[in-house]
């Protein structure tokens, strides 16, 4: 059966609404829910129920939910350039909401699930961003849980809903591929970045910046959730027009209030992760209904390779850049001589090679054995990262006037900041 095209819409609700209708990816096994998504909006009655092609009233209210983990290195999971997920939880159109609503379909093993039915692709993607903190168990169980305790719920999920020879679990895979190619069109991390907001073991951040850098790229207030002044998730809300399968989610402002605080918000690096190359399709939008897109790829340890400048300069995030010997400093800044690419190059100064040690020290000099950096793109930036993908460096102290500061790889100093390459 053919596959109608999955699109995000984003509406406004005032009289200068706009909208603009992304298409998500075709599914690796085809599936239709033969749903039109030109009917009715799902809470756009008070009282309707749901159906094979309508959320109702009980479920008509769709939040994509994102994690930050960044704990302690053992307990820190996925990439440190993304979020990533947490699940697409369907509440009622009054706030309200039910879960564990069928115990028949709490499926198990998803991995083999999805493989059998053709979305290998999909599990690909979960295995790097629908991840579990290791305190909590497995990634399986929490695929297991989301399904479970909501998407069992969706009306429009319901077996009796799915076309006649369908095989057992479809429903559940049309779930997960719907939840990853939402997520694929909320890059949280990118929007964050490009509006300056990056992860630092020492600055903190408004509530107000946070929201006003989502709703600038997506045009519509998230809720965004702390626990205390950390930063630890976030949620996206949704109608749906159709089917969970391969409706229209029609983006809305915030149905619930952050669990933020206004001010000194803690936005934590991840530690003991790596960065990934993600390439991110963002849609800006106006009042006017005139649309822009752009697409950025970011490049972490691995994944595409992209060129880097011959020739560089070293800027940090907060002041001044990196001298000749590998030190922080306000000073004129040192010329380095880069070799390879993205996924792997060398670096000189005009003192020698430059490395970093084992205990995290960077340094450039005659006695210095040289290591491979890497380089990601975040925000429209080059940065500088470890072998392992790592961009933070930190200092004990900043650098003023003739004083200097000894450079480490992460976030173990006081001082923490981001080296931009800069072509020379």
């Amino acid at each position: 059966m053919s596959l109608s095209a999955l699109s995000l819409a984003l509406l406004a609700t005032s009289a200068s609404a706009f909208s603009i209708r992304s298409s998500l990816t075709a599914r690796a096994k085809d599936i239709s829910s033969g749903c039109s998504t030109s009917g009715s909006l799902s809470c756009s009655s008070s009282s309707a129920s749901g159906t094979c092609c309508l959320e109702g009233k009980e479920t008509g209210l769709l939040l994509q939910t994102q994690f930050w983990d960044a704990g302690s290195s053992s307990d820190s999971t996925g990439p440190t350039n993304s979020w990533t997920i947490h699940g697409l939880w369907p509440d009622a159109c009054d706030g309200t909401f039910e879960e564990n609503c069928d115990s028949s379909r709490d499926y198990t093993d998803i991995s083999t699930l999805l493989t059998d039915q053709g979305a290998s692709d999909t599990l690909s993607f979960m295995q790097t961003y629908w991840k579990n903190l290791p305190s909590d168990g497995s990634d399986e169980e929490l695929w297991e849980h989301e399904w479970a305790t909501h998407g069992t719920c969706y009306s429009t999920l319901q077996t009796s809903c799915l076309p006649s020879g369908s095989p057992k679990g479809a429903e559940a895979v049309a779930f997960y591929q719907t939840v990853v190619k939402l997520f694929q069109t909320l890059p949280t991390y990118e929007w964050l970045s490009d509006a300056g907001i990056v992860p630092s073991s020492s600055k903190t951040y408004t509530l107000s910046a946070l929201n006003s850098a989502v709703e600038s790229a997506w045009g519509f207030e998230p809720a965004f959730q702390c626990s205390g002044s950390t930063l630890d998730g976030v949620e996206y809300y949704f109608n749906l027009r159709g089917s969970v399968i391969d409706g229209e989610f029609v983006a809305r402002t915030a149905a619930t209030s952050s669990t933020c605080p206004s001010s000194g918000i803690k936005y934590t690096p991840k530690t003991g992760t790596k960065s990934v190359s993600t390439t991110t399709t963002k849609t800006k939008t106006t009042s006017t209904k005139t649309t822009s897109t752009k697409t950025t790829t970011s490049t972490g340890s691995s994944g595409t390779s992209t060129a880097v400048p011959s020739r560089a300069s070293l800027v940090a995030s907060s002041t001044g850049g990196i001298l000749s010997a590998g030190t922080w400093s306000t000073q004129t800044l040192a010329t380095m001589t880069l070799s390879g690419n993205s996924n792997g190059f060398t670096m000189t100064s005009s003192k020698g090679d430059c490395g970093v040690s084992s205990s995290g020290e960077f340094s450039c000099g005659s006695g210095v054995s040289s290591t491979t950096f890497t380089a990601v793109t975040s925000g429209g930036e080059l940065l500088l990262a470890t072998e392992d993908g790592e961009t933070e460096w930190s200092s004990s102290a900043t650098p003023s006037g003739s004083t200097v500061e000894t450079v480490f790889s992460g976030s173990g100093k006081s001082k923490t900041y981001t080296l931009t390459i800069e072509e020379a």
